[in-house]
């Protein structure tokens, strides 16, 4: 049996990484999704342009894309899933993670 993906993605955010890949001008290996100490619940989402792999990387593929888990960040994150909304006030991707137990008022920031 098939080990479960440690996050999903929407339609809609696999299309906007496809786009920014496809407008970066240079061969990418896919996004890579970390977490990092930020704002006042403790943690914050950080995405980058990944070249290769690393190897401890947790790899999702799906819809086309393929997004990269920092290690360090993959027990903050399983079960995550990623969209992307493109709002009339704002735009831009959104993790609906069953592991946060609280989001600070801004919604920059979370805590598991």
């Amino acid at each position: 049996m098939a080990r479960p993906q440690a996050m999903t993605i929407t339609d809609a955010a696999a299309e906007r990484v496809k786009a920014l890949l496809d407008r970066r001008g240079k061969p990418s290996e896919g996004i890579r999704i970390g977490v990092r100490t930020k704002g006042c619940s403790g943690l914050s989402y950080t995405l980058e342009y990944a070249d290769a792999a690393n190897k401890f990387d947790e790899i999702v593929e799906a819809k086309g894309v393929k997004i990269l888990i920092d290690p360090k960040a993959s027990m903050f994150i399983i079960g995550t899933e990623m969209d992307y909304v493109d709002g009339k006030i704002e735009s831009g991707f959104v993790f609906k993670n069953p592991n946060e137990k609280g989001r600070c008022g801004c919604g920059e920031s979370f805590h598991v």
